[in-house]
């Protein structure tokens, strides 16, 4: 696959989209990627679950909705009434196929509630069990527990492809790769080479299970092998595989179609063959004496095909046939020409539906031309069923490319992050990052504030001008003037939060304690500036600590910046900037001494407490002696990334996992008067975590397994389990108002749920609530995964939200859990 070039690798779509003004296309557009999203259990499906009323006996359910992993339940004998409608866990619920408790011997008995509503419960079950469909026995036990359909199809499994010309004719391929359904497919026996290779979505008509040929009496050949360096014809389908629909073309007919193999122009075409009541082929006109035969294997619902004057009613421009003589091309002085009908109206699939595309959107396309990129792409025209896109980013410039509304070669924007593939950006200005500049080789009279370059670059507002590090300048009490002298003259230019970062990383490599500098670095921060989280770690005596630190992500906001974290260092302004200092620093830095500077700039409070390795109660009578609290680790969430949390006592000890960067950091340990107005030769290291007056957004979670225990309380909180808190946020949860319940939330309607989110900091995020029809009990199931994953929220909005999620799990278990 084609990867992005090293200087775009950090491509942003939010900036890109802030910065051209455009929206992404919605998600719900792309109906093939929303499939590819549902759950594997269908509403509709029947399993045997615990019964609650009864231990250890079991009672058939229907699936009544999915959410993620989450299944909403009802057992057999409701009928419409949905009051004791349940929701559980795929992952964690005694759910079974049907069938598993005649074969296990596990006793079927119906609820409590209605065991008097039916006198012989074996046929009311008999009756209600004729022609439904049980879920899966493999999606309920073992390693394919709770998959996605997409999941099913791994690397190496085997399945029966269509030839792109002959619809009666299959051959078996390997899935080489799956990224999120998008399958590159090898002809087995052609393992060795990949020029053969297709890229199909796994909806795609053209597939069938390992078998199917067998069974409909198909034949198996191998290919021939010139005719697929094109990919064929790309068919949509309803779920798996749905029957296609009759179609009612004869040969002969004329329609209009997009050129499947150059997919830019809409040409007039003919019905060359029909196949059967499923299949026909459509070829392309040409008129010269030996035309070049383009030929697609269609069916009824095939995209790209439109009936005889779409393109005049649709203002888009027909491109005459090859060897066609006249000046304007003409349908009716074409077909007297060649004596041949049209093709009805009725012959061809909705041809007006634009499922929500329009102008301007932007998205992530296939690149035709090499099947194996996805490009950036905007919506130059949408047409009816059909749209342009211009594909950004190319090697080769190449025309608007033409796709049905339906593809299933165009995908939402952030896709190819979510599933770890590359996405060719936009080209743009080069940003080189670092650069060093000898100061000697600079004339002294030259040192303007160098201004971003925005000529040319579709990013300039967010490119940072080079930064001097001026290492003459007053280095203050917290930086080592010796480790400054070794860093390089200057970074950038580049991307603002790249540029900046390298530079904040070089600052806490040269402190005397990095960890210090660390916890000083997340206190700069102000209102006006539009800024970027980001996590910055320090090493210090064998331990790695991390910490959020705000980075400005405009240019304009570059100097200030600079500005602010020097002060906050108590270092010169100028010891990193934009300005490059020639032999004497304008603020006359170089007459200070760190005591003296301190005194005059320092704007801080001073805290006595003992040097490390003394005992916090010798020598301070008046000092509290130190109440130690259990640590606690504090798991960073990072995307497409698990690690398990490094053993406290190794931590403690200061041993590291294998990559040297643990995702751990303890709680501070020791006083409790700790604060962030330390002074460098004053603060206690011997914790791994950077502690914070303000609550960050970095948060730790549960794991799965305790998604049904009661959120922390004060004893729970002093325990070794990872709780939903961030440090710092302790302060804000315990100040917090105490959340008091009128009603039991397991009582309550979707209407409840929704009054009460209105009333907290996420009320906008009510109207999803009533959209998905959660409502008390599966508000209570809610975990922070499940709720980035079903509602599509960013990690604060969807924290801020289990936040609240919290607050009612709290109040439930102190009020109703008896």
């Amino acid at each position: 696959s084609t990867g992005p070039n090293i200087e775009d690798a950090d491509f942003n779509w939010d900036e890109f989209l802030e910065e051209t003004g455009a929206s992404a296309a919605p998600h719900t557009s792309f109906k093939h990627v929303e499939i590819s999203l549902q759950s594997s259990f269908q509403p509709g499906m029947k399993l045997e679950v615990a019964n609650k009323s009864n231990p250890d006996t079991y009672w058939v359910a229907t699936i009544i909705t999915t959410c993620g992993q989450l299944l909403l339940l009802r057992y057999c004998g409701y009928g419409d009434d949905r009051r004791a409608d349940f929701w559980c866990d795929v992952m964690t619920a005694d759910l079974h196929p049907v069938g598993w408790c005649t074969q296990n011997n596990k006793v079927l008995m119906p609820p409590d509630a209605i065991k008097e509503k039916y006198v012989d419960w074996t046929e009311f079950l008999i009756h209600d069990l004729t022609g439904s469909r049980t879920a899966p026995a493999n999606l309920l036990e073992g390693p394919l527990r709770g998959k996605n359909p997409v999941d099913l199809i791994t690397v190496d499994s085997l399945i029966e492809l269509q030839d792109s010309q002959n619809p009666f004719q299959y051959w078996i391929v390997s899935v080489v790769e799956n990224v999120g359904g998008r399958l590159r497919l090898r002809y087995v026996g052609l393992e060795e080479t990949e020029s053969y290779d297709q890229w199909l979505f796994y909806l795609d008509c053209r597939l069938r299970p390992v078998g199917w040929c067998q069974e409909n009496k198909y034949r198996m050949d191998p290919p021939l092998l010139e005719e697929h360096r094109c990919s064929g014809e790309r068919g949509v389908i309803e779920g798996d595989h749905a029957d296609l629909r009759s179609h009612f073309f004869t040969v002969g007919m004329k329609l209009e179609a997009v050129n499947m193999r150059e997919p830019f122009h809409v040409c007039p075409a003919s019905v060359t063959k029909v196949f059967n009541n499923h299949y026909l082929q459509v070829t392309i006109d040409d008129l010269r004496p030996e035309p070049s035969k383009i030929s697609m294997l269609c069916h009824a619902d095939s995209l790209g095909i439109l009936p005889i004057q779409w393109c005049l009613k649709n203002g888009v421009n027909l491109t005459p046939p090859k060897g066609y003589s006249g000046q304007d091309f003409d349908w009716a002085d074409y077909q007297k020409q060649c004596g041949a009908e049209a093709a009805p109206h009725q012959c061809f699939r909705n041809t007006s539906f634009s499922r929500g595309f329009t102008k301007n959107m932007k998205l992530e396309a296939v690149n035709p031309r090499n099947p194996a990129e996805i490009c950036v792409a905007s919506i130059t025209s949408v047409k009816g069923r059909l749209m342009w896109l211009h594909l950004e980013g190319l090697q080769m410039p190449s025309p608007e490319y033409i796709v049905d509304v339906e593809s299933m070669d165009i995908f939402p924007v952030g896709w190819c992050e979510a599933n770890a593939y590359n996405l060719t950006p936009p080209h743009k200005a080069v940003c080189k990052l670092p650069s060093t500049v000898p100061v000697e080789k600079i004339p002294h009279d030259l040192c303007p504030v160098p201004q971003p370059d925005t000529t040319g670059t579709i990013n300039g507002r967010y490119c940072c001008p080079q930064l001097y590090i001026n290492h003459r300048c007053f280095s203050g009490p917290y930086l080592n003037k010796g480790r400054i002298a070794e860093l390089p003259q200057s970074v950038g230019p580049g991307k603002c939060v790249l540029v900046l970062k390298e530079v904040l990383s070089m600052v806490i490599n040269a402190a005397y304690k990095p960890g210090s500098v660390l916890r000083e670095l997340q206190l700069v921060e102000d209102p006006q500036w539009n800024f970027q989280e980001e996590t910055l770690k320090a090493k210090y005596r064998g331990k790695t600590y991390r910490a959020t630190v705000k980075i400005v992500r405009t240019s304009d906001q570059v100097a200030d910046f600079c500005r602010r974290v020097c002060a906050k260092l108590e270092c010169c302004p100028n010891l990193f900037s934009p300005v490059l200092v020639a032999e004497v620093c304008p603020e006359n830095c170089s007459i200070h001494t760190k005591t003296k500077y301190t005194y005059y700039y320092g704007k801080r409070k001073k805290i006595i407490k003992p040097p490390i390795g003394e005992n916090n109660n010798m020598k301070s009578g008046h000092v509290k002696p130190a109440r130690r609290r259990k640590r606690r680790k504090s798991i960073f969430v990072q995307k497409k990334r698990r690690s398990s949390a490094v053993d406290v006592n190794a931590a403690g000890s200061g041993e590291e996992s294998e990559d040297d960067e643990p995702d751990v950091m303890e709680d501070e340990t020791g006083s409790e008067e700790t604060s962030s107005e330390l002074r460098d030769d004053q603060t206690d290291t011997s914790s791994a975590e950077v502690p914070s007056t303000r609550p960050r957004r970095a948060v730790t979670l549960r794991s799965s397994t305790e998604s049904d225990r009661p959120p922390p309380t004060e004893r729970a909180r002093r325990s070794r389990k990872p709780q939903p808190l961030s440090f710092g946020e302790e302060i804000k949860h315990e100040e917090e108002e105490k959340l008091v319940l009128d009603s039991n939330p397991l009582e309550w309607t979707v209407t409840d749920v929704v009054r009460f989110i209105k009333l907290t900091d996420c009320a906008p995020l009510a109207k999803i609530f009533q959209e998905q029809d959660i409502d008390g009990q599966a508000l209570l199931l809610l975990t922070l995964p499940t709720v980035q994953e079903c509602m599509e929220l960013k990690l604060g909005p969807a924290i801020k939200l289990c936040h609240q999620i919290e607050r009612v799990k709290v109040a439930f278990y102190a009020q109703y859990a008896n």
